[in-house]
């Protein structure tokens, strides 16, 4: 309570109840509770309480856990928050590391190297509710601890149990996703959070797979279903725009002309003609050749749409 008064001009005794979820009368209590142990508040009816000016508690100490959500809620931001936010973000963020005791800054670091946003047009980030075991998985990747759930597949008509090591978690698609390595499959495999029936993290570890990226294993995923490799020119300005728009990686191979060159791993050349128009003259279809025949296609269908309404 004098946490939420710290960071507050006047806070209302409603308010307060509704915060803490408590009637005004307990509210009452415990703010005269609070001052007969010394906490300077001053309240007046009809208007609300606040501190003293000049009173603050000693700094709070993140948990891990904590800690740990601040970064996964950078990456999102990064990915779905206004531009602006981006670097204030990332400067909270090392300021953030640069406080914690080492245990936590080794949860956090370890977190935010497991941790992979790639959005897709159109997509918004997950309702929060959906997403009620994405927060014990995260603490069992950091922790490397193996956790026991039981997951039903989209098409499966009863869950099943399995035993995973977890190695990291990705937002793509509109889910959050858990890639582990499954002791059932006996191999790597993706697991969406909101399908989890039940989960329970045991005592029993797992040594780190040095030779695992997630990035890498991300990578070689695309390859492996059923995409083809397309080469693209984006201009500068386009360049942040696109990797918050895109569901695949963009390999950065070489700058030029104000902007530089990407490969990426498409599922549809002609969606990745349709993307590209919409960046105007900030982007052009390099490879394959069929790529840039659907683009010249799609432009002039447009061309001739808005000859025909002239």
């Amino acid at each position: 309570m004098v946490m939420h008064l710290q960071g507050r001009r006047v806070v209302r005794a409603e308010e307060l109840a509704n915060r803490f979820e408590i009637s005004l009368r307990t509210v009452y209590r415990d703010v005269a509770a609070l001052a007969e142990a010394g906490v300077p508040i001053v309240g007046e009816a009809g208007v609300g309480y606040c501190l003293v000016r000049g009173y603050h508690l000693p700094p709070v100490m993140l948990t891990a856990d904590e800690a740990g959500a601040l970064v996964v809620g950078a990456q999102m931001v990064q990915h779905f928050g206004d531009a602006s936010l981006v670097e204030p973000m990332i400067s909270a963020i090392d300021k953030l590391r640069g406080v914690l005791p080492r245990d936590r800054q080794e949860h956090v670091d370890r977190l935010a190297r497991q941790v992979i946003v790639s959005s897709r047009p159109g997509r918004v980030a997950p309702e929060a509710t959906a997403q009620a075991w994405l927060l014990p998985v995260q603490r069992g990747i950091a922790e490397r601890r193996v956790l026991r759930m039981s997951y039903r597949a989209r098409l499966a008509e009863t869950a099943t149990a399995r035993d995973v090591e977890p190695l990291g978690v990705v937002f793509y698609g509109g889910a959050w996703y858990l890639v582990a390595w499954c002791r059932l499959r006996r191999d790597f495999r993706h697991f969406r959070v909101d399908r989890v029936q039940r989960l329970e993290p045991l005592a029993e570890t797992f040594p780190a797979r040095a030779d695992f990226s997630l990035k890498r294993h991300l990578d070689a995923q695309t390859r492996r279903n059923d995409t083809e490799p397309a080469r693209i020119w984006l201009s500068e300005r386009a360049i942040q725009r696109a990797r918050s728009e895109s569901w695949a990686t963009l390999i950065e191979e070489q700058k030029r002309d104000g902007g530089a060159e990407f490969t990426l791993f498409t599922f549809s050349l002609a969606w990745l003609a349709r993307w590209l128009l919409a960046f105007g003259a900030d982007a052009e279809a390099l490879e394959p050749p069929q790529l840039r025949e659907l683009v010249c296609e799609q432009a002039e269908q447009i061309l001739a749409r808005y000859r025909t309404l002239a």
